[in-house]
């Protein structure tokens, strides 16, 4: 399925889902990912759930337009659903990584705190979770690294010069904040060739545009590969979390990526 680019990066059309349609949405998406066509019994068997709660979701679902579902049929996302889909993954994926990577919880017990806070994880608090993933992998002293996360001016989405509550002068800036000595070689994304693979170093942008890449998997680490580029090299087409996602040639130069190594 296709993302194309719209006119207006804002999400005020989205539906406004219960905690347990999320959790079926993003069940959907990832076996969609996975295993390309979904039946209820697939569903059922993921969520540990009878086909009948499944069925009855589904008509919820199919009657917000996110997904189209025929009795005994296979089961496709909306254009719609595919969207919000993988906004919820995205939000999983991130929290899982917060809590293995930087709390160090067990995989069990961070999946489940996942599952329990995506649904409630504002625009704003994905945000500044990208932002300090992106800070632990850009800067070049880790001594005191949550005060240094805190003190970073690339930490204020809307003003990168501004101070925080400690004081910028009081610790190093760190290579985000100092371009000029970086520690982590990256290019933008456009500097890719068709067919070629990197990681997600940093989101170069701002407000809504940001969280509309961010909500698209556009996430410190994740892999995505450049597919082609449209006429005149706009849109550009990229494969992150399995799906297909056309940018703006403008959003793709705002996201560094390191080179691929595996």
């Amino acid at each position: 399925m296709n993302a194309s680019p719209t006119n207006s990066p804002a999400l005020s059309s989205e539906k406004t889902l219960s905690t347990s349609l999320e959790d079926y949405l993003e069940t959907i998406y990832e076996l969609t990912q996975k295993k390309g066509g979904v039946r209820v019994k697939d569903i059922a068997r993921a969520r540990s759930v009878k086909a009948a709660s499944v069925s009855m979701a589904l008509r919820k679902l199919a009657d917000m337009d996110l997904v189209r579902y025929e009795r005994r049929g296979a089961i496709a996302l909306t254009e719609a659903g595919l969207k919000q889909g993988r906004k919820i993954f995205a939000r999983h994926d991130l929290l899982c990584r917060f809590f293995t990577e930087v709390l160090q919880l067990p995989p069990a017990e961070a999946e489940a705190q996942a599952c329990a806070m995506e649904h409630g994880l504002t625009d704003s608090g994905m945000n500044q979770i990208v932002r300090l993933f992106e800070f632990l992998d850009t800067c070049p002293e880790f001594g005191h690294v949550i005060a240094r996360f805190h003190a970073c001016p690339r930490r204020h989405d809307e003003s990168p010069q501004a101070e925080s509550s400690i004081g910028v002068a009081e610790v190093d800036h760190c290579a985000t904040c100092r371009p000029q000595q970086p520690t982590v070689q990256t290019r933008t994304l456009t500097q890719l060739k068709p067919g070629e693979t990197a990681r997600v170093a940093n989101v170069v942008s701002h407000g809504a545009i940001r969280q509309r890449m961010l909500d698209m998997g556009l996430l410190p680490n994740a892999l995505v590969e450049l597919e082609r580029f449209g006429p005149g090299g706009d849109p550009v087409w990229i494969k992150c979390l399995g799906a297909q996602i056309a940018l703006r040639r403008t959003e793709a130069e705002a996201v560094l990526i390191a080179a691929e190594t595996a």
